[in-house]
């Protein structure tokens, strides 16, 4: 059963840094879908579809490893 969680990441800008976010979150076990609605310079919500529980430490670890911050 798949589940969604949805989040907030501050501070990116375009299309890159949406790219960089996604990718550091598919690398999370358990993520089978990543869902970004960039809000340029503010407050972008973000969907992960997961296949599997994850954790708020590992969704923070991989926004911060792209160089954003996270808000749940």
């Amino acid at each position: 059963m798949s589940e969604q969680t949805t989040f907030t990441v501050t501070g990116m800008t375009c299309g890159n840094c949406v790219k960089h976010v996604t990718e550091e979150l598919q690398e999370i076990d358990g993520v089978a879908d990543v869902s970004v609605d960039l809000v340029a310079g503010g407050d972008s919500p973000v969907t992960i579809t997961t296949d599997s529980p994850v954790s708020q430490d590992a969704i923070t670890a991989a926004v911060d490893e792209a160089g954003y911050t996270v808000t749940f």
